[in-house]
């Protein structure tokens, strides 16, 4: 960790979809940060595994991410490179954008309409922040044309890719890291200013 040059926080899918600090997105995603060094930290949401309270419907789990930026920012003292997947990112992003920390964004299969639930982006308007947005190109949850319409009215810098797969991104987890590990070089977060 002496050489990193940020440290990272990932955050894992709905939690009464199955999802954990344990999915092979997230963990895929940790990799490719961790490859550059960055010390990543997963955790999992209230409720879910060996966590405690209650699922809140993505209220509280805003103020678990909170949590784990400051965790982060007191143990690391380092610029924070934000990614979640689907719940995580609609939660996550959320918490992330206005938080001074934070200095770059990764949204992965973000959801726009799951299982009921429509997610709403429009807080991105605001959000100045270098964001990538990784979707399998057939996501059941964030439809090409709707995705690309909440990609649109997010601020700039913003960029989205469409890599093989469906929402878990199965069979093309190999293509997912390479596209986040790309986009890190790209935006030069690996290397000292």
């Amino acid at each position: 960790m002496d050489t990193a040059t940020h440290a990272a926080l990932v955050c894992h899918p709905h939690p009464l979809g199955g999802g954990t600090m344990h999915n092979k997105v997230v963990f895929q995603t940790m990799k490719a940060l961790n490859s550059f060094g960055f010390p990543v930290l997963r955790f999992n949401f209230r409720g879910t595994g060996l966590s405690g309270g209650k699922h809140d419907e993505g209220r509280g789990e805003i103020a678990d991410v909170e949590a784990a930026l400051a965790w982060l920012k007191r143990e690391c003292g380092l610029p924070i490179i934000f990614a979640g997947f689907s719940f995580g990112s609609a939660t996550g992003l959320r918490a992330a954008c206005p938080h001074p920390d934070v200095k770059a964004l990764i949204s992965i299969g973000t959801p726009v309409q799951a299982e009921g639930r429509i997610y709403s982006f429009s807080f991105l308007r605001e959000c100045h922040k270098p964001k990538l947005f990784v979707s399998g190109d057939h996501d059941q949850y964030g439809p090409h044309d709707a995705l690309e319409a909440i990609v649109a009215q997010a601020a700039d810098p913003k960029e989205l890719v469409f890599v093989p797969g469906d929402h878990f991104f199965a069979g093309h987890l190999d293509e997912l890291r390479m596209t986040i590990e790309s986009w890190v070089e790209e935006q030069k977060l690996a290397t000292s200013s």
